[in-house]
């Protein structure tokens, strides 16, 4: 019983500790951490819509090697004069794969079919692929599933190209209602989409105390190592890899602007290699960024400084 009662007391008594020392306790609060701001209506479509433009793109991507991969297998010939990435080339192949369905159809028919989904130059595109059927009389194993299911894919990236230009749409929409979405688009180099992925990325410009900081944050910002005397800038490996790609992207597009163009070819005599100079490139056109939508003014020929 007194071991009964004493573990009784005992727990009591280390229940009681955390209430009894509460009161004494201190509540702080950091004054160095930013706040953080709700998104807006136009913020959350943006991001939405851009998430779902990535995951569509993501499986495009997965698509077209697919199918590249099971006509090769096939009909190689075919293969090398078509390319998966017009649509031209992906409404021939939701009719016509193997070298005996393009031999049986001939060129007319053929034609036909490419002109009812308004193709360009669809006679050049027939001649190849019935040069290409006559080219290989044999037939394969497997050939008549591998082409159904070329067939399928072919179908479901035209659907899918069709739904991420309706989606491109919708955001060059949202774009034209969002205030910062003029100031970026006027940089050269950030069209639509790019835009779009930057404003979800990087949400509002006050969360960075300056252009160094945002550049930081993308990973285009040389890395100071120091070891004693030893000073050494090296290639950043952190940092948001999305903005990074954006920065880099938009960077690459510009270059048939003069001034990019210009320091673009400076950094190259400098004796940087093509990769190096568009880091550059972007690193640069980050601070014109950011003291663009800082002191909300469009971009101008000679912006030289961005302070």
């Amino acid at each position: 019983m007194s071991r009964r009662a004493t573990g009784r007391s005992g727990t009591r008594a280390a229940g009681s500790t955390p209430a009894a020392t509460s009161g004494s306790r201190r509540t702080t609060t950091r004054q160095d951490l930013r706040g953080i701001e709700p998104l807006s209506e136009i913020d959350l479509e943006l991001r939405l819509l851009a998430g779902r433009r990535r995951d569509l793109v993501v499986a495009q991507t997965q698509r077209l090697a697919r199918m590249h991969d099971l006509l090769v297998s096939i009909f190689p010939d075919l293969e090398s004069v078509l390319d998966m990435r017009l649509n031209k080339s992906l409404v021939l192949l939701t009719e016509y794969v193997t070298p005996a369905e393009l031999r049986a159809t001939g060129r007319k028919c053929l034609v036909r079919h490419l002109k009812t989904a308004k193709v360009c130059k669809p006679e050049v595109l027939a001649v190849r692929a019935l040069e290409a059927a006559m080219g290989q009389p044999a037939t394969v194993p497997a050939e008549r599933v591998t082409a159904r299911i070329i067939k399928e894919i072919a179908a479901e990236a035209l659907a899918c190209r069709a739904r991420i230009k309706e989606i491109e749409d919708e955001l060059t929409e949202l774009l034209d209602r969002h205030p910062d979405a003029a100031l970026i688009r006027s940089l050269p180099g950030m069209g639509a989409i790019l835009t779009a992925e930057l404003i979800v990325e990087v949400g509002s410009i006050s969360r960075f105390r300056s252009a160094d900081s945002l550049a930081a944050a993308a990973g285009v910002a040389p890395v100071l190592r120091q070891s004693g005397k030893v000073r050494i800038l090296r290639r950043p490996f952190g940092g948001n890899k999305a903005l990074k790609r954006i920065f880099y992207q938009a960077a690459f597009c510009s270059l048939n602007h003069p001034n990019s163009r210009a320091f673009y070819d400076r950094k190259r005599r400098e004796g940087k290699r093509h990769h190096q100079a568009l880091l550059a490139l972007a690193r640069r056109r980050v601070n014109v960024l950011w003291a663009m939508l800082r002191h909300r003014t469009s971009f101008q020929m000679n912006f030289k400084h961005a302070d």
